[in-house]
């Protein structure tokens, strides 16, 4: 295959993986918000410190979950694309048997060390007595997500992300219809126990996880997979088996590490901001839970739906580029490094743009009027999806080149100037602080990479700027008509209410992504996001 055709293939495949995984995670992500329009509403006047609760309850969870995979699915996924490229797939088979074992046994541990820790970590987060039993009904998801994302990372290390993707949605559904019912039956129809139904809601997540792993495994047995990977080789393979696994954890440690890196940031926030806002001020813990809600917890559902489509590109993007950094095809790795920061440019530089002129809508949809001060905390939350996007990115990037230790070291670097500004900013600018240093943090670290990555590969420079510049432009554009738009409309129909908002959404919200699509589709810019299909969709809204 010449160079061309192998960066085309190359190019199809990355773009078809980070589609299915993309929507997936769009969809799954979406569900995973829309829930809260009827669940806030059932809950009422606790509706913000339930919202709270089950935003620190899941953020304990989240950095558990990526503790009790040690990292191991991606790094996983790194090695069967290693092993495939060298024409061993019977070492991949053989690494996924054996680390199914391992992951069972890491899922009883941690779900342990959840149940046991979690008293303790809901008095530093300041809230021991409500926040237990929330933390409590996330230990059973724990038990066995290990093993489940051993068979999402199967699937990614073989660059088919659709099973993957589907096993997402799915998980959603299941965890939507839960909390849905045994939110309206608790607060509707039972004692209308707000912290019962925050606990119910968050077990969703345990309901989720069955559904993904019945779609994975009926995936897995369609592809014949179970078979092969149950299967004794014909012939005795010479595999250190220790040496393999140390191999792995090695790639594993900075996985976790690295990716580790939002959540820990927020974790951070968690454990400080109540109890250190209490010793400054004279805001109540109910009062101060409420501000935690407008910081994190709000923002956070919306935002990660735009912050998922990083994590998709970095997902299609490692098994790729491991891949061709390991056939010392050094060109091609810039080549997919620089074609990923395109896709995630052309995605989230207009997202950001959009959702903040829209900010107001946006946020009254899914919580009904509020503050102004809701409202601004969103909006900074939206301006600093651009770092976390980035670091999403090049968190994995750094690990495809195999810079891992560099990688941690960047990490760090990036904590430690979160951590030393923390405290002040909170001091200086209340809610506003931990977002403040949370953006310094990553733009440090961010900085460290690419310069890193740059030096090692080689990016495109030039190219990589022109790109990111021309979207600029375009999403400016796009900004300009949708704000014109949002100011009028709000004239004749202010967004007070979900129902005026929703008008304000399908109506600017559609002209805006109608003009952005048009744009790209001209300038030739979407062609780097859906392939071919662009010519297409070119030929029916006859664009020249």
């Amino acid at each position: 295959m010449s160079e061309n055709k192998q960066q085309s293939h190359q190019q199809e495949t990355m773009v078809r993986g980070m589609a299915w995984l993309t929507a997936g995670n769009f969809i799954s992500r979406l569900l995973g918000i829309i829930y809260v329009i009827p669940w806030f509403i059932w809950m009422g006047e606790h509706r913000f410190e339930a919202n709270a609760l089950f935003n620190m309850g899941y953020q304990v969870y989240a950095t558990f979950l990526l503790i009790s995979t040690v990292g191991l699915p991606t790094a996983m996924a790194k090695q069967i694309a290693k092993y495939n490229a060298l024409d061993r797939q019977d070492v991949s088979y053989y690494l996924v048997r054996e680390f199914f074992k391992l992951m069972l046994v890491l899922g009883l541990v941690f779900a342990g060390f959840m149940y046991l820790f979690s008293p303790i970590l809901a008095d530093m987060s300041g809230s021991k007595e409500l926040l237990t039993p929330v933390m409590y009904s996330l230990v059973p998801p724990i038990l066995i997500f290990p093993a489940m994302s051993i068979m999402r990372g199967f699937f990614q290390g073989h660059n088919n992300m659709k099973p993957y993707a589907i096993s997402q949605i799915a998980e959603q559904i299941a965890r939507v219809i839960w909390i849905w019912g045994a939110t309206f039956f608790i607060m509707k129809m039972g004692s209308g126990d707000y912290l019962k139904a925050v606990v119910q809601s968050t077990f969703g997540a345990f309901v989720g996880m069955i559904a993904s792993i019945a779609v994975l495994i009926f995936a897995l047995q369609k592809g014949s997979y179970i078979r092969r990977v149950l299967k004794k080789p014909d012939s005795v393979i010479s595999i250190d088996l220790k040496a393999l696994i140390i191999e792995t954890i090695k790639e594993a440690i900075p996985l976790i590490v690295i990716g580790s890196a939002i959540q820990l940031y927020q974790f951070v926030d968690q454990i400080t901001f109540v109890n250190f806002m209490e010793t400054i001020t004279s805001y109540t813990n109910k009062e101060l839970l409420v501000d935690y809600s407008y910081m994190i917890s709000n923002p956070s559902k919306i935002t990660m739906v735009i912050i998922g489509v990083a994590g998709s590109i970095g997902s299609v993007a490692i098994p790729m580029i491991t891949e061709s950094f390991v056939k010392k095809d050094i060109k091609g790795t810039s080549n997919l490094i620089t074609d990923n920061i395109r896709m995630l440019s052309i995605v989230i530089i207009p997202a950001i743009v959009g959702t903040i002129i829209m900010a107001k809508p946006l946020y009254v949809v899914f919580y009904g009027a509020s503050e102004s001060a809701a409202i601004g905390l969103f909006r900074a939350n939206l301006l600093l999806i651009l770092f976390q996007g980035l670091y999403t990115l090049f968190g994995v990037v750094i690990q495809g080149v195999f810079e891992n230790r560099k990688g941690i070291i960047f990490f760090l670097t990036g904590l430690a100037v979160k951590i030393i500004l923390h405290f002040p900013f909170i001091y200086l600018f209340h809610a506003y602080g931990p977002l403040l240093s949370t953006a310094f943090g990553l733009f440090v670290s961010n900085a460290l990479i690419f310069r890193r990555v740059d030096k090692v590969i080689g990016i495109n420079k030039i190219a990589v700027k022109k790109n990111v510049v021309g979207i600029s432009i375009l999403s400016l554009m796009m900004g300009l008509v949708v704000f014109v738009l949002e100011i009028g409309l709000s004239q004749l129909l202010p967004p007070v209410g979900r129902i005026a908002s929703v008008l304000h959404l399908l109506t600017v919200g559609s002209v805006g992504v109608f003009i952005y699509a048009y744009l790209t589709l001209k300038t030739r810019q979407l062609d780097k996001l859906i392939g071919a299909k662009a010519d297409a969709l070119r030929r029916k809204l006859h664009i020249s």
